[in-house]
């Protein structure tokens, strides 16, 4: 689904998909509401903010799409229906090209991605109040995801999780 979708431009796939993020969200929440020491029923001061990792911007264009952002919009939609205030915020951006992931091992994607992220100029703001988790379609190695967090954490405010539509280990 996840390759259809990001891909082959299988457009209807977002809301699924969208779905499934959700529900590793709805997830992650937990976690970090437990390790916290939070009740389950405590409020958030401001929004949920979704964090998509941003994709290469020709890989966006030659796809007509950005498949993190769409399903992460998706999943947005999904959680403000259950009444839980949530926003994407595409905050992050790459600062160089990177090689495409594809057969490299974990240590090479880490060398790849590594300083390749950066914060959009003046959104700090945006991420004041609230918790913040980073998505993502597939996670393989976590390369993109800890590179995304380093970028993030060169703001004030600090990444609370991360979540993903599929975990595909790297062998």
């Amino acid at each position: 689904m996840l390759l259809a979708h990001k891909e082959r431009g299988a457009l209807r796939l977002a809301r699924p998909l969208g779905g499934l993020l959700a529900a590793a969200v709805r997830e992650a929440r937990v976690h970090v509401r437990r390790t916290a020491g939070k009740g389950e029923g405590e409020e958030q001061n401001g929004p949920l903010t979704l964090v998509p990792v941003p994709s290469a911007r020709l890989a966006v264009a030659g796809r007509g799409h950005d498949p993190v952002r769409r399903v992460a919009l998706a999943a947005a939609r999904e959680l403000r229906r259950e009444g839980l205030p949530t926003r994407v915020l595409a905050v992050l951006r790459q600062r160089r090209t990177v090689a495409d992931q594809a057969g490299l091992t974990a240590r090479q994607r880490a060398v790849n991605v590594s300083g390749a992220l950066e914060l959009v100029p003046r959104s700090g703001k945006l991420l004041a109040r609230g918790e913040s988790l980073l998505v993502d379609d597939v996670m393989t190695t976590g390369a993109s995801l800890a590179e995304a967090a380093r970028a993030l954490a060169e703001g004030p405010w600090k990444v609370n999780a991360a979540a993903v539509v599929a975990f595909r280990p790297k062998t």
